[in-house]
């Protein structure tokens, strides 16, 4: 949780509550997520950020004047670990050849993906290219674009049969 530690970070991504501009909320929520290459920073800035909750909420409900207290409920809603894959291991070295034979130039990185479970179990993975082009990811001007996304398909096949001893 340092500018030297592994990169962490969180985003309040959604806040809500009540039902109308003029009135006390019954309730009001909000979506925290939280990333970080090291498991253990994860787990530091959950503890953190929860920590802040509860004497925020303490805080809070000394001042009251009346009413019930407030309380805090907090559900993880996801959770997908962090880890990478070694770029030595002999899954990312061939996923690095297929790639050349393509005539494009890997690049190694990092990601939140479905590739993230068996990489927290020891079990190499990687995420690749879909083939096609595409811009403004996870916003509401997102686009794709199917352009040679077939030479995606190709290079997944290829990091395949490598990967299962096929060789020529």
């Amino acid at each position: 949780l340092t500018r030297s530690g592994p990169r962490t970070s969180f985003n309040v991504g959604r806040i809500g509550g009540g039902t109308s501009v003029n009135s006390i909320p019954f309730e009001a929520w909000m979506e925290v997520d939280m990333r970080s290459e090291s498991p253990e920073s994860l787990e530091r800035i959950s503890e953190a950020l929860l920590d802040a909750v509860g004497r925020a909420t303490e805080a809070e409900n000394r001042l009251r004047r009346e009413g019930p207290p407030i309380e805090v409920e907090a559900d993880r809603i996801g959770s997908r670990p962090s880890g990478e894959t070694d770029p030595t291991t002999p899954l990312v070295q061939r996923a690095m050849a297929v790639t050349r034979y393509f005539g494009e130039e890997p690049y190694l990185s990092r990601s939140s993906t479905n590739s993230n479970i068996p990489i927290s179990l020891g079990i190499p993975a990687l995420t690749i290219g879909r083939g096609g082009i595409g811009g403004e990811n996870h916003s509401p001007g997102e686009w794709w674009l199917n352009q040679d996304g077939h030479l995606g398909i190709q290079r997944a096949l290829l990091i395949l049969l490598a990967e299962a001893g096929f060789s020529g």
